[in-house]
């Protein structure tokens, strides 16, 4: 079975999709085998390939689809706005063992949206139209998007949705905020509610699942085909298995204290060089901890120490401070989060209000771009 023969057979099956949201800079295949040992998404999204007149796939992006160490399909994942080049780009994709090829239309970073690209492109629908006609037409294997509901109003999401269906994409997920809300407003997961009942093919949601009450709540709330979530399971590695769990009917499993210090151990093999400065190591799981810590009760005591350590002593030992304990760790972060009946309850009101927010995740100047 090809790559996009699997990726159909999913489409086809029982069970909600989970997939892992593509986070540049984070999301390299050495971040995905952490994620399946410890569960595993149904899917993985590469990094975006950035697609201009000169480029070329980068070799690191393709590293994740021909050294792929999940063993589930991967979706390769554009960002451009240049029709000669994003068809020359596909075309080449399509000779890799990719299960589809995916339009971004969400990244709300302003170096990418000022170029017209990503969620920039949420501003010219004609452009969109445009890219999706030739795609459609260039591409033998599944084409997919992700998109934001607008680029600074909802206004035009039903002409989005239009252009989705008159092209025939074969997936769509949709993250509940605008462009220029980043990852600050509330939800809108009456418009993923939207999508999901008006598009014929499936949908995924997006934006700030971070447990698997939640999770499943949001499911029920928008009818929606499966979830993409990605800093939830930066915090939370075992995120999908306990939404699996949660689905059977079972009580998820929490890891312990020693079991997160365990992952931090894990991520601090897997995403720094031993050929690195230490001072450049323990940067760059500051970048992790910054999700992680956000999971511990309260979290400002770990985050204030975490983010002033200088050496890999200094880091482990603050993390052995908070982490080495065994007790249950829920991993979410704290705070006014709405319980999940009022998930439900709010998708249920009229489409023009908007959903109330579920703890929405802070942004810390990390660098993680993502939909």
């Amino acid at each position: 079975m090809t790559p996009a023969e699997s990726f159909r057979a999913l489409l086809r099956g029982g069970g909600p999709l989970l997939a892992l949201a593509p986070m540049q800079d984070v999301t390299d295949p050495a971040f995905w085998g952490v994620q399946a040992r410890h569960g595993g998404a149904d899917l993985y999204w590469t990094e975006y390939f950035r697609v201009h007149r000169d480029s070329r796939p980068e070799k690191y992006i393709l590293d994740s689809i021909t050294q792929n160490p999940t063993g589930r399909p991967v979706i390769a994942q554009m960002i451009g706005n240049d029709i000669p080049a994003l068809l020359r780009t596909a075309r080449a994709l399509q000779q890799y063992p990719v299960a589809g090829i995916d339009l971004n239309l969400g990244c709300p970073a302003p170096v990418v949206y000022r170029k017209c690209a990503g969620g920039g492109l949420l501003r010219e629908p004609a452009k969109i139209d445009a890219i999706l006609g030739a795609l459609r037409e260039a591409i033998a294997i599944p084409l997919t998007v992700k998109t934001r509901i607008g680029f600074d109003s909802a206004d035009g999401f039903d002409q989005l949705l239009e252009l989705f269906a008159n092209h025939a994409v074969d997936l769509v997920t949709v993250h509940g905020r605008t462009v220029k809300q980043m990852y600050r407003a509330a939800v809108r997961y009456d418009l993923i509610a939207r999508a999901a009942g008006q598009l014929a093919c499936p949908v995924l949601a997006n934006g700030n699942v971070h447990g698997p009450e939640q999770a499943l709540a949001v499911l029920a709330a928008t009818g929606a085909r499966g979830l993409m979530i990605g800093r939830g399971v930066i915090r939370n590695p075992w995120l999908f298995r306990q939404i699996r769990q949660r689905q059977r009917g079972e009580t998820p499993t929490l890891p312990t204290g020693r079991e997160v210090l365990a992952y931090v151990a894990e991520l601090w093999e897997a995403q720094t060089s031993p050929q690195a400065r230490e001072s450049a190591r323990v940067q760059r799981l500051k970048k992790f901890m910054n999700f992680i810590g956000e999971g511990l009760e309260p979290p400002e005591p770990f985050l204030h120490d975490i983010r002033r350590a200088a050496t890999q002593a200094d880091f482990f030992r603050v993390c052995a401070a908070y982490l080495d304990h065994d007790r249950p760790m829920r991993l979410e972060p704290a705070g006014p989060a709405a319980a999940p009946q009022e998930v439900e309850a709010a998708c249920a009101q009229s489409p023009s209000k908007e959903i109330p927010v579920l703890l929405a995740e802070k942004v810390i100047s990390l660098g993680v771009k993502c939909l």
